[in-house]
Protein backbone atom coordinates (compact mmCIF):
# COMPACT_ATOMS: atom_id res chain seq x y z
CA UNK A 1 0.00 0.00 0.00
CA UNK A 2 1.57 2.83 -1.22
CA UNK A 3 -0.77 5.41 -0.67
CA UNK A 4 -4.50 5.43 0.50
CA UNK A 5 -7.03 7.64 0.12
CA UNK A 6 -9.25 9.29 3.00
CA UNK A 7 -12.45 10.24 2.67
CA UNK A 8 -14.62 12.61 5.09
CA UNK A 9 -16.58 11.32 7.71
CA UNK A 10 -19.67 13.02 9.82
CA UNK A 11 -18.86 11.89 12.98
CA UNK A 12 -16.60 9.26 14.59
CA UNK A 13 -16.86 7.10 17.86
CA UNK A 14 -16.26 4.20 19.77
CA UNK A 15 -13.90 2.75 22.03
CA UNK A 16 -9.80 2.72 21.55
CA UNK A 17 -6.67 0.72 22.82
CA UNK A 18 -3.97 1.85 20.83
CA UNK A 19 -0.22 -0.22 21.12
CA UNK A 20 1.87 0.19 23.81
CA UNK A 21 4.26 3.04 24.64
CA UNK A 22 6.92 2.93 22.25
CA UNK A 23 8.90 5.28 23.63
CA UNK A 24 8.78 2.44 26.98
CA UNK A 25 9.45 -0.38 25.13
CA UNK A 26 12.93 0.32 23.55
CA UNK A 27 14.00 1.08 27.29
CA UNK A 28 12.72 -1.77 28.90
CA UNK A 29 13.77 -3.98 26.03
CA UNK A 30 17.43 -2.85 26.35
CA UNK A 31 17.55 -3.13 30.37
CA UNK A 32 15.78 -6.29 30.14
CA UNK A 33 19.37 -7.18 28.05
CA UNK A 34 21.33 -6.46 30.96
CA UNK A 35 19.68 -7.54 33.83
CA UNK A 36 20.25 -10.71 35.63
CA UNK A 37 17.39 -13.27 34.91
CA UNK A 38 13.85 -13.18 32.59
CA UNK A 39 12.04 -9.91 32.20
CA UNK A 40 8.76 -10.06 31.27
CA UNK A 41 7.05 -6.92 28.79
CA UNK A 42 3.43 -7.23 28.31
CA UNK A 43 1.42 -5.03 25.73
CA UNK A 44 5.04 -3.71 23.93
CA UNK A 45 4.72 -1.93 20.65
CA UNK A 46 5.08 -3.92 17.92
CA UNK A 47 5.84 -1.10 15.24
CA UNK A 48 9.15 -1.60 12.89
CA UNK A 49 11.32 0.67 15.66
CA UNK A 50 10.81 -1.46 18.37
CA UNK A 51 11.57 -4.81 16.63
CA UNK A 52 14.30 -3.09 15.45
CA UNK A 53 15.47 -2.47 19.48
CA UNK A 54 14.80 -6.33 19.94
CA UNK A 55 16.55 -7.52 17.27
CA UNK A 56 20.08 -5.55 17.86
CA UNK A 57 19.88 -7.44 21.47
CA UNK A 58 19.39 -10.50 19.95
CA UNK A 59 22.48 -9.97 17.85
CA UNK A 60 23.99 -9.42 21.38
CA UNK A 61 23.71 -12.35 21.90
CA UNK A 62 20.49 -12.13 24.12
CA UNK A 63 17.82 -15.01 24.08
CA UNK A 64 14.45 -13.65 23.31
CA UNK A 65 10.70 -15.47 23.47
CA UNK A 66 8.22 -13.13 21.64
CA UNK A 67 4.22 -13.94 21.50
CA UNK A 68 2.10 -11.21 20.02
CA UNK A 69 1.24 -9.71 23.34
CA UNK A 70 4.29 -10.31 25.51
CA UNK A 71 8.11 -10.53 25.64
CA UNK A 72 10.71 -12.84 27.26
CA UNK A 73 14.06 -11.36 27.40
CA UNK A 74 17.06 -13.67 29.43
CA UNK A 75 19.18 -11.15 30.39
CA UNK A 76 22.73 -11.77 29.99
CA UNK A 77 23.94 -9.17 32.89
CA UNK A 78 25.76 -5.80 32.53
CA UNK A 79 28.75 -7.82 30.93
CA UNK A 80 27.54 -10.74 29.09
CA UNK A 81 26.74 -8.93 25.70
CA UNK A 82 28.54 -10.50 23.04
CA UNK A 83 30.46 -9.20 19.88
CA UNK A 84 27.73 -9.43 16.92
CA UNK A 85 28.85 -10.65 13.47
CA UNK A 86 27.68 -8.06 11.56
CA UNK A 87 26.45 -4.04 12.06
CA UNK A 88 23.95 -3.84 14.22
CA UNK A 89 20.93 -2.49 11.91
CA UNK A 90 18.42 0.16 13.49
CA UNK A 91 16.49 0.43 10.69
CA UNK A 92 14.55 4.21 11.16
CA UNK A 93 14.87 4.36 14.38
CA UNK A 94 16.92 7.00 16.20
CA UNK A 95 16.02 5.83 19.49
CA UNK A 96 17.29 2.77 18.80
CA UNK A 97 20.90 3.60 17.28
CA UNK A 98 20.48 6.77 20.56
CA UNK A 99 20.13 4.66 23.27
CA UNK A 100 22.28 2.08 22.18
CA UNK A 101 25.34 4.04 22.15
CA UNK A 102 24.95 4.93 25.50
CA UNK A 103 24.34 1.24 26.08
CA UNK A 104 27.42 -0.16 24.30
CA UNK A 105 29.80 2.81 25.51
CA UNK A 106 30.52 0.60 28.49
CA UNK A 107 29.47 -2.90 27.28
CA UNK A 108 32.88 -3.90 26.35
CA UNK A 109 32.27 -4.80 23.07
CA UNK A 110 33.25 -3.63 19.88
CA UNK A 111 30.50 -2.83 17.31
CA UNK A 112 28.80 -1.02 14.57
CA UNK A 113 25.60 0.69 14.51
CA UNK A 114 23.68 1.63 10.74
CA UNK A 115 20.03 2.80 10.04
CA UNK A 116 18.64 3.68 7.08
CA UNK A 117 19.07 6.74 4.99
CA UNK A 118 16.81 9.19 6.82
CA UNK A 119 18.46 7.84 10.00
CA UNK A 120 22.02 7.84 8.50
CA UNK A 121 21.51 11.89 7.87
CA UNK A 122 20.23 12.13 11.36
CA UNK A 123 22.36 14.36 14.31
CA UNK A 124 24.30 11.52 16.17
CA UNK A 125 27.31 13.82 17.84
CA UNK A 126 24.23 15.65 20.52
CA UNK A 127 25.17 12.02 21.62
CA UNK A 128 28.74 10.84 21.10
CA UNK A 129 29.98 14.37 22.60
CA UNK A 130 29.30 13.24 26.34
CA UNK A 131 29.87 9.58 25.98
CA UNK A 132 33.37 10.42 24.67
CA UNK A 133 33.82 12.98 27.44
CA UNK A 134 32.83 10.03 29.82
CA UNK A 135 35.60 7.80 27.82
CA UNK A 136 33.93 6.07 25.10
CA UNK A 137 35.89 5.29 21.70
CA UNK A 138 32.77 6.30 19.46
CA UNK A 139 33.84 7.04 15.73
CA UNK A 140 30.87 8.55 13.49
CA UNK A 141 30.66 9.37 9.85
CA UNK A 142 32.23 12.57 9.13
CA UNK A 143 32.22 13.08 12.84
CA UNK A 144 28.72 13.82 12.93
CA UNK A 145 26.17 11.25 11.62
CA UNK A 146 25.75 7.25 11.41
CA UNK A 147 27.62 4.76 10.47
CA UNK A 148 28.17 4.80 14.27
CA UNK A 149 31.63 2.26 15.35
CA UNK A 150 32.13 1.55 18.91
CA UNK A 151 35.19 0.08 20.33
CA UNK A 152 35.68 -1.70 23.19
CA UNK A 153 36.52 -0.05 26.42
CA UNK A 154 37.22 -0.85 29.89
CA UNK A 155 36.51 1.40 31.54
CA UNK A 156 34.07 4.57 32.26
CA UNK A 157 33.89 7.91 34.00
CA UNK A 158 31.01 9.39 35.12
CA UNK A 159 30.40 12.95 34.11
CA UNK A 160 28.29 16.26 35.08
CA UNK A 161 26.63 17.24 32.22
CA UNK A 162 24.29 19.86 31.70
CA UNK A 163 22.02 19.15 28.80
CA UNK A 164 22.62 21.85 26.11
CA UNK A 165 19.49 21.05 24.44
CA UNK A 166 16.19 19.16 25.57
CA UNK A 167 16.34 15.85 24.31
CA UNK A 168 15.42 12.82 26.00
CA UNK A 169 17.53 10.35 23.78
CA UNK A 170 20.70 11.90 24.74
CA UNK A 171 19.51 12.22 28.60
CA UNK A 172 19.01 8.55 28.10
CA UNK A 173 21.98 7.91 26.54
CA UNK A 174 24.59 9.31 29.47
CA UNK A 175 22.29 7.59 31.99
CA UNK A 176 22.46 4.01 29.96
CA UNK A 177 26.66 4.39 30.17
CA UNK A 178 26.15 5.77 33.29
CA UNK A 179 25.75 2.27 34.54
CA UNK A 180 28.69 1.14 33.88
CA UNK A 181 30.86 4.09 35.08
CA UNK A 182 33.57 4.01 37.78
CA UNK A 183 32.20 7.23 39.47
CA UNK A 184 28.88 8.81 39.78
CA UNK A 185 27.03 10.47 36.53
CA UNK A 186 25.08 13.42 37.25
CA UNK A 187 22.82 15.62 34.43
CA UNK A 188 21.31 19.15 34.75
CA UNK A 189 18.39 19.32 32.54
CA UNK A 190 16.95 23.48 31.97
CA UNK A 191 14.12 21.70 30.24
CA UNK A 192 12.39 18.63 31.37
CA UNK A 193 11.83 15.69 29.14
CA UNK A 194 10.61 12.66 28.97
CA UNK A 195 11.65 10.42 32.51
CA UNK A 196 10.76 7.00 31.24
CA UNK A 197 14.55 5.75 31.64
CA UNK A 198 14.99 7.08 35.33
CA UNK A 199 11.03 5.17 35.98
CA UNK A 200 12.13 1.98 34.56
CA UNK A 201 15.51 2.20 36.20
CA UNK A 202 13.70 1.80 39.88
CA UNK A 203 11.79 -1.11 38.67
CA UNK A 204 15.02 -2.71 37.95
CA UNK A 205 16.58 -2.25 41.06
CA UNK A 206 18.99 0.16 40.21
CA UNK A 207 18.76 3.61 42.27
CA UNK A 208 18.45 6.85 40.61
CA UNK A 209 17.47 10.41 42.25
CA UNK A 210 15.79 13.56 40.95
CA UNK A 211 16.12 16.46 42.77
CA UNK A 212 15.05 20.03 41.36
CA UNK A 213 16.51 19.93 37.65
CA UNK A 214 19.18 17.48 38.56
CA UNK A 215 19.68 13.49 38.11
CA UNK A 216 22.17 11.53 39.81
CA UNK A 217 22.76 8.38 39.46
CA UNK A 218 25.47 6.39 42.14
CA UNK A 219 28.11 3.33 40.39
CA UNK A 220 28.16 0.35 40.88
CA UNK A 221 24.18 -0.86 39.80
CA UNK A 222 23.03 -4.59 39.08
CA UNK A 223 19.80 -4.91 37.32
CA UNK A 224 17.21 -7.05 38.16
CA UNK A 225 14.52 -8.78 35.67
CA UNK A 226 11.34 -7.40 36.48
CA UNK A 227 7.90 -7.65 34.89
CA UNK A 228 6.33 -4.87 32.86
CA UNK A 229 3.16 -4.09 32.04
CA UNK A 230 3.22 -1.23 28.95
CA UNK A 231 0.69 1.44 29.11
CA UNK A 232 -0.83 2.78 25.76
CA UNK A 233 1.20 4.71 23.60
CA UNK A 234 -0.06 8.52 24.38
CA UNK A 235 1.61 9.98 20.52
CA UNK A 236 -0.52 6.74 19.12
CA UNK A 237 -3.66 7.95 20.97
CA UNK A 238 -2.92 11.84 20.09
CA UNK A 239 -4.40 11.28 16.31
CA UNK A 240 -7.39 9.92 17.71
CA UNK A 241 -7.87 12.69 20.22
CA UNK A 242 -7.37 15.24 17.37
CA UNK A 243 -10.20 13.56 15.50
CA UNK A 244 -12.34 13.22 18.39
CA UNK A 245 -12.35 17.10 18.52
CA UNK A 246 -12.44 18.13 14.94
CA UNK A 247 -14.92 15.75 13.59
CA UNK A 248 -18.71 16.79 14.04
CA UNK A 249 -20.96 14.50 16.43
CA UNK A 250 -17.80 12.62 17.57
CA UNK A 251 -17.00 11.05 21.31
CA UNK A 252 -14.08 8.54 21.71
CA UNK A 253 -12.95 6.85 24.46
CA UNK A 254 -9.06 5.80 24.77
CA UNK A 255 -8.52 3.35 27.18
CA UNK A 256 -5.43 2.58 29.33
CA UNK A 257 -3.37 5.71 27.77
CA UNK A 258 0.04 6.51 29.73
CA UNK A 259 -0.75 9.56 31.42
CA UNK A 260 3.31 10.70 32.44
CA UNK A 261 3.34 14.39 32.97
CA UNK A 262 6.26 14.75 30.86
CA UNK A 263 4.31 13.14 27.97
CA UNK A 264 1.44 14.75 28.15
CA UNK A 265 1.85 18.53 26.90
CA UNK A 266 -0.71 17.68 23.90
CA UNK A 267 -3.39 17.28 27.24
CA UNK A 268 -2.57 20.71 28.45
CA UNK A 269 -2.09 22.74 25.20
CA UNK A 270 -5.77 21.12 23.62
CA UNK A 271 -7.80 21.96 27.01
CA UNK A 272 -6.47 25.80 26.62
CA UNK A 273 -7.56 25.55 23.49
CA UNK A 274 -11.59 24.59 24.44
CA UNK A 275 -10.97 20.80 24.03
CA UNK A 276 -13.48 18.83 26.28
CA UNK A 277 -11.42 16.11 27.38
CA UNK A 278 -11.83 14.41 30.24
CA UNK A 279 -9.33 12.23 32.27
CA UNK A 280 -10.58 8.93 34.44
CA UNK A 281 -6.85 7.88 36.08
CA UNK A 282 -7.09 4.06 36.44
CA UNK A 283 -3.58 3.59 38.17
CA UNK A 284 0.03 5.41 38.33
CA UNK A 285 2.29 2.67 39.68
CA UNK A 286 4.86 2.66 37.80
CA UNK A 287 3.60 5.48 35.72
CA UNK A 288 0.06 7.44 35.82
CA UNK A 289 -2.12 5.52 33.26
CA UNK A 290 -5.92 6.10 32.57
CA UNK A 291 -8.65 6.43 29.91
CA UNK A 292 -9.29 9.42 27.93
CA UNK A 293 -12.76 10.61 26.82
CA UNK A 294 -12.96 13.29 24.06
CA UNK A 295 -16.35 14.63 22.56
CA UNK A 296 -16.10 17.60 19.61
CA UNK A 297 -15.12 20.66 20.75
CA UNK A 298 -14.99 24.07 19.17
CA UNK A 299 -11.31 25.27 19.81
CA UNK A 300 -9.43 28.49 19.50
CA UNK A 301 -5.83 29.01 18.10
CA UNK A 302 -3.87 30.36 21.15
CA UNK A 303 -0.13 31.34 22.07
CA UNK A 304 1.40 27.85 23.05
CA UNK A 305 3.63 28.38 26.77
CA UNK A 306 6.99 27.87 26.12
CA UNK A 307 7.37 25.02 28.68
CA UNK A 308 4.89 22.71 27.42
CA UNK A 309 7.06 22.36 23.65
CA UNK A 310 8.95 19.94 25.17
CA UNK A 311 6.63 17.62 26.67
CA UNK A 312 4.36 17.63 23.11
CA UNK A 313 7.69 17.22 20.99
CA UNK A 314 6.24 14.31 18.86
CA UNK A 315 2.45 15.51 18.53
CA UNK A 316 3.26 18.48 16.41
CA UNK A 317 2.15 17.23 13.12
CA UNK A 318 -1.14 16.54 14.76
CA UNK A 319 -1.29 19.53 16.85
CA UNK A 320 -0.51 21.72 13.40
CA UNK A 321 -4.08 19.65 12.14
CA UNK A 322 -5.98 20.93 15.60
CA UNK A 323 -4.91 24.52 14.32
CA UNK A 324 -5.50 24.33 11.06
CA UNK A 325 -9.00 23.22 11.75
CA UNK A 326 -9.38 25.86 14.85
CA UNK A 327 -10.59 29.57 15.08
CA UNK A 328 -8.13 32.16 14.84
CA UNK A 329 -3.91 32.16 14.12
CA UNK A 330 -1.47 31.06 16.06
CA UNK A 331 2.26 31.20 16.03
CA UNK A 332 4.10 28.17 17.37
CA UNK A 333 8.12 29.02 18.04
CA UNK A 334 10.58 26.58 19.74
CA UNK A 335 10.27 23.48 17.28
CA UNK A 336 13.78 23.77 15.96
CA UNK A 337 14.10 20.21 17.12
CA UNK A 338 11.52 19.06 14.75
CA UNK A 339 13.27 19.60 11.63
CA UNK A 340 15.98 16.28 12.73
CA UNK A 341 13.18 14.16 13.34
CA UNK A 342 12.65 11.45 10.73
CA UNK A 343 12.35 14.19 8.50
CA UNK A 344 11.88 17.95 8.79
CA UNK A 345 8.76 18.22 10.02
CA UNK A 346 7.96 21.60 9.90
CA UNK A 347 9.05 22.20 6.24
CA UNK A 348 6.80 18.65 5.53
CA UNK A 349 3.94 20.06 7.77
CA UNK A 350 4.10 23.38 5.77
CA UNK A 351 3.93 21.71 2.49
CA UNK A 352 0.99 19.34 2.90
CA UNK A 353 -1.20 22.07 5.09
CA UNK A 354 -0.40 24.23 2.11
CA UNK A 355 -1.72 21.46 -0.55
CA UNK A 356 -5.09 21.38 1.16
CA UNK A 357 -5.60 24.64 1.32
CA UNK A 358 -4.53 26.18 4.67
CA UNK A 359 -3.19 29.12 5.32
CA UNK A 360 0.09 28.56 7.13
CA UNK A 361 3.96 30.62 7.04
CA UNK A 362 7.04 28.77 7.88
CA UNK A 363 9.72 29.73 10.60
CA UNK A 364 12.93 28.80 11.39
CA UNK A 365 11.81 27.27 15.03
CA UNK A 366 7.87 26.79 13.91
CA UNK A 367 4.84 27.94 12.00
CA UNK A 368 2.29 30.52 11.74
CA UNK A 369 -1.03 28.66 11.12
CA UNK A 370 -4.56 30.82 10.45
CA UNK A 371 -7.84 28.29 11.12
CA UNK A 372 -10.24 27.62 8.71
CA UNK A 373 -11.08 24.76 5.92
CA UNK A 374 -8.75 21.82 5.07
CA UNK A 375 -9.89 21.02 1.57
CA UNK A 376 -9.20 17.94 -0.28
CA UNK A 377 -5.85 16.75 -2.18
CA UNK A 378 -2.45 14.83 -2.67
CA UNK A 379 0.24 14.45 0.32
CA UNK A 380 3.20 13.25 1.29
CA UNK A 381 4.25 11.06 4.30
CA UNK A 382 7.68 12.27 3.70
CA UNK A 383 8.82 9.10 4.95
CA UNK A 384 7.86 9.92 8.24
CA UNK A 385 5.22 8.00 10.48
CA UNK A 386 3.56 10.28 12.25
CA UNK A 387 3.13 13.03 9.18
CA UNK A 388 0.90 10.04 7.54
CA UNK A 389 -0.99 9.81 10.55
CA UNK A 390 -1.67 13.34 11.09
CA UNK A 391 -2.46 13.94 7.20
CA UNK A 392 -5.13 11.09 7.39
CA UNK A 393 -6.65 12.74 10.69
CA UNK A 394 -6.85 15.98 8.09
CA UNK A 395 -8.67 13.77 5.84
CA UNK A 396 -11.46 13.23 7.94
CA UNK A 397 -12.13 16.76 8.43
CA UNK A 398 -11.21 17.53 4.36
CA UNK A 399 -14.25 18.61 2.47
CA UNK A 400 -12.78 15.94 -0.02
CA UNK A 401 -11.16 13.26 0.09
CA UNK A 402 -7.40 13.38 0.84
CA UNK A 403 -4.28 11.03 -0.70
CA UNK A 404 -1.64 10.16 1.32
CA UNK A 405 1.60 8.77 -0.52
CA UNK A 406 4.10 6.43 0.95
CA UNK A 407 1.74 5.72 3.62
CA UNK A 408 3.57 2.14 4.76
CA UNK A 409 5.34 4.35 7.31
CA UNK A 410 2.85 3.98 9.18
CA UNK A 411 3.77 0.80 10.24
CA UNK A 412 7.05 2.41 11.93
CA UNK A 413 4.83 2.63 15.24
CA UNK A 414 1.43 2.04 14.62
CA UNK A 415 0.57 -0.87 12.31
CA UNK A 416 -3.11 -1.08 13.01
CA UNK A 417 -3.62 2.28 12.84
CA UNK A 418 -5.96 1.80 9.44
CA UNK A 419 -7.70 -1.33 11.09
CA UNK A 420 -9.30 1.02 14.00
CA UNK A 421 -9.87 3.56 10.97
CA UNK A 422 -12.05 0.80 9.35
CA UNK A 423 -13.26 -0.49 12.55
CA UNK A 424 -14.78 3.05 13.66
CA UNK A 425 -16.33 3.75 10.37
CA UNK A 426 -18.42 0.98 10.58
CA UNK A 427 -19.68 2.00 14.36
CA UNK A 428 -20.69 5.17 12.80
Amino acid sequence: MSSKKIFPMNNIAGQITVPGDKSITHRAILLSAIASGCSEITNYANGKDCLSTLQLVQDLGVNVEQSSEQLRIYGVGKYGLKNPLNALDCGNSGTTMRLAMGLLSGANITCKLVGDSSLSTRPMMRVARPLQQMGAQIILKNAQTAPVSILEQQKLEGICYRMPIASAQVKSAILLAGLYAQTPTTIIESIITRNHTETLFSMFGVTCTHSNNQINLPITQVLKATNIIIPGDFSSAAFWLVAGLIIEKSSLNLMQVGLNPTRTGLLQILQLMGANIEIEMTHQHPEPVGNIYVRTSKLNNITIPAHLISLAIDEFPILFVAAAYAKGTTEIRGLAELRVKETDRISAMVNNLTALGVKIVELDDGVIIEGGAIRGGTVDSFGDHRIAMAMCIAGLVANSPVTITNIDVVNISYPNFFKTLDRLKHEC
